[in-house]
């Protein structure tokens, strides 16, 4: 069988093969339909009278596009009218020309569709020697990679965005940028040696490019912390993956006192040693890297935020729409025997699990196309690079607002009569507005018409 798969195959590669094929299998499906259509329309077992001629015509018409008659088809009769309509499909089926169709056979169609969809999806360009050849598990590795790689790229450059979106400022000429404060913010993000004697002449290109190489340059920082912490926690741990905590454990003292001064240092982690010792690998990890994040890359992380905040709002509405429109209609299921509930349950499953499918795909469409999002979205995500983060009240300072709140509101509150304290004016008096006129023919009238 696998033999006979490959010559065929091979038989399609042939020139004229593939044409011939498709009109034959065309021809064999439409013999198919004819006889189907006609014993609908002229079934043998009923009266002349009862046969429907115009819907047999109007069937070939749409489908083969003719321009048959209904008494034309009663012309030809009920015994030959199954061959008659046979030939004028294949008349039809051999005007059908399927130039467009021969892409399909080409050996490289696979691959440009992959590298089509790479190039819409992620927004990569990828040859296709790097795709040819290649078994499917090494093609899927290939495409993560460059995906990671991709993302990478952005990550260095949404900050660059967020910044000069953030300062820019409109102008009669358009907008401008506020070459100064991208100087000052640039020096601190990045910790970039700019001025703005180096930017001032620029154009908006020409700094976006600058401020990306050092954006790059603090990506690869980033990286590099990432990789101390995970040399930092294995020395610690070691390789044993079940330890919950290293509490109790006097030889690595030392050692958290030291990760504790580095993580203040390094990424102003106020977490003392004592803290450290009860947290987990898994918590440590965690800490440390959101530490990372949240300096080295605080506004691409606020946008991934925002996107899948709103992706999930969108998603989860139209799936409460959905099962609102499944519950009107899942009783029509007891016609064929199938409980309602079951099948309520089963439907609502599927919709959940493709809703978070559909949010997968479209925050990866929207994050690879970042360019592409609105500036003021894109300025929102901004960060200063010095803020000062208050402290969330605790859950007693919670309770014990409340508890105040609802005393408060239990109580009867005098409630004090609004009185007009200012000087009084008579309506002979000049009007304190200064126009000269008499009060009562000036600001007292206009107060009477409101």
């Amino acid at each position: 069988e696998v033999a006979q798969e490959q010559r065929l195959l091979l038989a399609l590669l042939l020139p004229g093969v593939p044409r011939r094929v498709a009109r034959e299998e065309a021809e064999r499906a439409a013999e198919t339909q004819v006889l189907d259509a006609v014993e609908e329309n002229l079934p043998e077992d009923a009266d002349s009278g009862e046969w429907n001629w115009n819907s047999l015509a109007n069937f070939a018409n749409v489908r083969w596009g003719l321009k048959l008659r209904d008494r034309d088809l009663k012309q030809v009769g009920r015994d030959d009218v199954t061959q008659h309509l046979i030939d004028v499909a294949r008349s039809s089926i051999a005007k059908v020309d399927l130039t467009e169709g021969t892409r399909y056979l080409d050996a490289d169609f696979p691959v440009l569709t992959i590298q089509a969809w790479v190039h819409h999806k992620f927004g990569i360009e990828m040859t296709l020697e790097e795709l040819r050849s290649k078994e499917n598990k090494q093609l899927i590795q290939l495409v993560q990679d460059r995906a990671r790689q991709g993302y990478d790229e952005r990550e260095a450059m949404y900050p660059v965005m967020a910044g000069m979106y953030r300062f820019q400022q409109s102008s009669q000429h358009g907008p401008r940028l506020d070459r100064e404060a991208i100087a000052n913010w640039a020096q601190t993000r990045f910790q970039a040696n700019v001025t703005f004697d180096e930017l001032k002449n620029k154009q908006r290109d020409e700094i976006g490019n600058i401020l990306l190489q050092y954006s790059r340059k603090n990506q690869q920082r980033a990286n590099e912390l990432i990789s101390d912490v995970h040399h930092r926690i294995d020395e610690l741990f070691g390789d044993n993956q079940d330890v919950q905590s290293l509490a109790g454990n006097v030889s690595n003292n030392g050692a958290l006192g030291s990760l504790s001064d580095w993580l203040q240092q390094t990424l102003q982690m106020t977490t003392s040693s004592e803290d450290l010792a009860k947290m987990s690998r898994g918590e440590l990890e965690k800490e440390a890297l959101q530490a990372i994040e949240d300096r080295y890359r605080p506004e691409i992380r606020r946008m991934e935020r925002q996107l899948v905040l709103q992706m999930v709002d969108g998603g989860w509405k139209d799936h409460l729409l959905a099962m609102d429109h499944l519950r009107s209609a899942v009783g029509l299921v007891g016609y064929a025997q199938v409980d309602p509930k079951v099948e309520y349950k089963r439907e609502g499953r599927k919709f959940f699990e493709q809703m978070w499918d559909s949010i997968e795909e479209r925050t990866t469409d929207l994050v690879f196309r970042m360019e592409q999002l609105d500036e003021s979205f894109v300025g929102s995500t901004w960060t200063e690079t010095a803020a000062v983060h208050e402290q969330a009240p605790t859950t007693s300072q919670i309770a014990q607002d409340q508890q105040q709140a609802i005393e408060g509101s239990q109580g009867e509150v005098k409630v004090e009569t609004i009185r007009n304290r200012g000087d009084k004016v008579g309506r002979n008096e000049p009007c304190p507005c200064g126009s000269g006129k008499k009060y009562k023919n000036c600001c007292i009238r206009g107060r009477a018409a409101g």
